[in-house]
């Protein structure tokens, strides 16, 4: 048998080059060994590349709606635009910076020599406020006008700050991406211009057409952009949300504009309680928090999650409509307190302890408050209000309110007795 073997290696070794030169694919994959797992992976990835695109859409590139759905049910956002991202898909993929223009390039070289000179006086700038901040009180004037002095340059050195970045294209790429950082004063300034072209005139729009702002306040000018949300749905500022849905106490999205952080107070009013006795409509507070500190990258508010012990003065209450009265508002208030001080818990909720007739105008006067954010929703009688109503122990929820029916005049009917 060792005689065979040796009489056959060399006839093997030639079948085997044979072999090997027409299907060089073939041996690569025949004498792979399986001594590491390297290999393994790069299998793997290549697999996972060759992935179809509708099965692993890339939020850089897609465009089709139905996958754009597909990323945001998986909690991935797409980039940017549609148009752009469909442009994308047939483009180099050559890095923004490094676009292949002249005209381009060279304005980019115009830009960067401007934010040059700005940061120069940025420098200057600080080292001024650095020199003032150490002078004595009594050779800058007074301390009122070294405190006004200091405010003025600080205003202007922020100002300068954003000129700096304002013409830079990957700063605008970047924010209009979705990726920009709130901490940083210029993405800040994009987003306060990007607020106020809609979403604010919309806001003013609704608070003063359905009376809110005299009704609940007597002015409220927002700063700041509020969103609120009720089970992970968006309500828009007007929206009618049904009674189940509201039973649970919203979250809140509020974005500043301003560095710093903020102690706020949060307000939900209601300035539509029929008033069967009187023939009107009363207030009541379905809540009232004090004390929420926000800031520009802590903008998260669930109001249910609040602290009790030194936050949440009234909790959440259901908002509910009778039958047959008409629509309720839902008025959210937004409150400075005065220079960001927290407010005594204990001797706020001593006091407002009371929900019906209780005036947001009257507390904002009597703890400093200023309005600087708003929002509104509405509330009617639905097909689940009733259950709403009995599981929250609302009082009369069998009873439907009527217009009081009102003669006319005898000139207004239609046929008096005295033309027969």
């Amino acid at each position: 048998m060792a005689h065979c073997e040796r009489a056959s290696k060399p006839l093997l070794q030639c079948l085997q080059k044979a072999s090997t030169r027409g299907l060089p694919a073939l041996q690569l994959s025949s004498t792979r060994t399986f001594q590491t797992s390297a290999r393994v992976q790069e299998e793997a990835q290549s697999e996972v590349q060759k992935q179809p695109f509708n099965k692993s859409p890339d939020p850089a590139l897609v465009s089709s709606p139905r996958l754009e759905r597909r990323l945001i049910r998986q909690g991935i956002s797409p980039v940017g635009s549609r148009r752009r991202r469909a442009a994308l898909q047939g483009s180099a993929n050559i890095p923004f910076a490094q676009l292949p223009y002249q005209c381009f390039q060279e304005a980019r070289k115009v830009l960067s020599q401007d934010r040059e000179e700005k940061l120069e006086e940025i420098t200057r700038l600080r080292e001024k406020i650095a020199r003032l901040e150490v002078r004595p009180v009594e050779e800058a004037g007074g301390e009122q006008v070294k405190k006004s002095r200091l405010g003025g340059m600080q205003k202007h050195l922020e100002h300068l700050k954003v000129l700096a970045d304002i013409n830079d294209p990957q700063v605008k790429k970047k924010f209009e991406d979705g990726q920009g950082d709130m901490s940083k004063p210029i993405y800040r300034y994009l987003a306060d211009q990007k607020w106020r072209e809609y979403r604010r005139k919309i806001l003013v729009q609704r608070i003063t057409q359905m009376k809110v702002v005299p009704d609940v306040l007597p002015h409220c000018d927002p700063t700041v952009d509020t969103k609120l949300y009720f089970n992970r749905s968006a309500v828009q500022p007007g929206d009618f949300v049904q009674a189940n849905a509201s039973t649970t106490a919203p979250k809140l999205d509020i974005q500043l504009f301003e560095g710093g952080e903020k102690l706020v107070t949060i307000a939900i009013v209601d300035p539509d309680v029929p008033n069967l006795e009187t023939d009107g409509f009363d207030f009541r507070t379905h809540y009232l928090a004090v004390n929420v500190p926000i800031s520009v990258t802590s903008t998260k508010v669930d109001l249910a999650q609040l602290s009790a012990e030194s936050q949440m003065v009234l909790p959440w209450e259901a908002p509910v409509t009778q039958k047959g009265s008409p629509y309720h508002r839902l008025s959210l208030f937004i409150l400075e307190q005065k220079d960001s001080q927290p407010l005594d818990f204990a001797a706020v909720k001593a006091k407002e302890s009371v929900r019906d007739n209780q005036l947001l105008r009257t507390l904002q006067g009597r703890y400093h408050l200023k309005a600087i954010g708003a929002h509104l929703f509405r509330s009617q009688w639905d097909e689940t209000t009733l259950e709403v109503m009995e599981k929250i122990g609302f009082p009369l929820a069998d009873v439907e309110l009527r217009r009081k029916k009102i003669d006319p005049l005898p000139y207004k009917r239609r046929n008096p007795s005295t033309f027969r």
